[in-house]
């Protein structure tokens, strides 16, 4: 149940804000569902496979609010970018790892909140 709540809120969330895995999946995975980083992170990305982001997609699609070739070209560099970072998170070190996802979520955080 606990992962099914998860789930919803990371969705709702998601819709809202375009926002899910880092943001919302892998810290609840972490500090409700005590999971080690590495394994959040891992459960996170197994998530978000297809077609979870599509329905979400589509909706916004038909309301004109979707550019096909951005879109593409982002998912291109995703699927690049997570390959080798996943990888490279493999020789980081789960407590140096953790400080560095806080560090990340905090900037974010700043730079929303200023801008």
């Amino acid at each position: 149940m606990l992962f099914l709540l998860i789930g919803l809120a990371a969705g709702v969330l998601s819709g809202l804000f375009g926002i899910g895995g880092g943001v919302v999946i892998v810290p609840a995975l972490v500090l409700l569902a005590h999971f080690p980083q590495k394994q959040a992170t891992g459960t996170s990305l197994a998530s978000l496979l297809l077609p979870v982001g599509a329905l979400g997609a589509w909706v916004y699609w038909k309301d004109g609010n979707v550019d096909l070739k951005a879109a593409g070209m982002v998912a291109l560099g995703l699927a690049l970018g997570v390959f080798f970072g996943a990888k490279l998170v493999q020789h980081i070190d789960a407590a140096v790892l953790r400080r560095m996802f806080a560090v990340f979520l905090a900037a974010v955080a700043v730079k929303v909140w200023f801008s």
